[in-house]
Formats: C-alpha cells, structure tokens, sequence
C-alpha cells in the first residue's frame, strides 16, 4: 500500500515537471532531467512531511535538493541551470493552498483565508530559501575549489 503511493507520487511528479519543461520551452533532451529534478525533490519533500517536518522546512530542504541536481545537470549537460530548477520545483508551488485561500474568501470564511493564504507565502518563501541556499553553497563550494587549485600552483613571481 505505501509502495503504491510512492510510486504514485513518484509517477505524477515526474510528468508534472516534465510537462512544465514542455510548456516552458525546454528542449526536447532536457526533458527527462527536468521531470527527474521535478521527482526528486518532491519524493524528498514527501519522505520529510511522513517523518512529521513541518511543510515550511520540509520545502526548504526540498528546493534546496532540486537546485542542487540542477546545478549538477547544467554542468553535465552544458545547458543553463534555470532551464532544470523552474521545472523542477514546480511539484513544490502551493497551488492547492493558494486555491483554498481565495476558495475561503469567495464563501465569506476569513479566518481560514488569511491561515491558508499565510501558509501558501510561506511555502513560497522556502522555495526561494531553497533556492538561495543551495545557490550560496555552490558559489562557496566553486571559490574553495578554485583557491585550492591556485594554492596548488607556483605564482607568476616565482617565489
């Protein structure tokens, strides 16, 4: 049973992403790395939401993840990173909460709006946490790499 909703899951995230990359305009052999960030990230997110993480930091380390394979696949694929992230974290976007809040505010239910509508910015706001994140890490990460490899050389004085 809990297999069958993993691979569920798994499945939907996979075209979701994928079919995100489509209407994105990502060329035609980006695709699978984009449904694969896109899958990844919200298995993770999943994974940390059944161990009982709150879905704000749940979402955090989620987009973190997907920017992080990102990265990798621009790398690997020679193609901008941008093109595997917006594709990739759309599993994540809280389109089912901002619904429910403005859902609320049709039927006269304020109390209820304002909570959904707070959640949904704050799920908003750890995508673009994640998003920060991993990109600091990997300009941290690039600068360690570089000045080790400087340190590894003899300088143009010769001393």
């Amino acid at each position: 049973m809990v297999a069958t909703f993993y691979i569920q899951q798994l499945i939907t995230s996979f075209v979701a992403s994928a079919a995100f990359g489509i209407i994105f305009n990502v060329p035609k052999k980006a695709l699978l790395q984009c449904g694969f960030a896109g899958m990844v990230g919200w298995l993770l997110y999943i994974m940390l939401q059944n161990m009982m993480v709150e879905p704000v930091t749940a979402t955090v380390f989620a987009a973190f993840c997907v920017t992080i394979i990102s990265h990798f696949f621009a790398k690997k694929y020679k193609t901008p990173m941008s093109v595997f992230s917006v594709s990739g974290i759309i599993p994540l976007v809280p389109g089912g909460v901002a619904y429910n809040a403005l859902r609320h505010v049709a039927q006269n239910q304020f109390d209820q709006a304002v909570q959904l509508g707070a959640q949904a910015f704050m799920i908003s706001g750890a995508i673009a946490l994640g998003l920060l994140l991993s990109e600091v890490t990997n300009q941290i990460i690039r600068k360690w790499s570089i000045s080790r490899r400087r340190a590894g050389k003899p300088n143009s004085t010769g001393s």
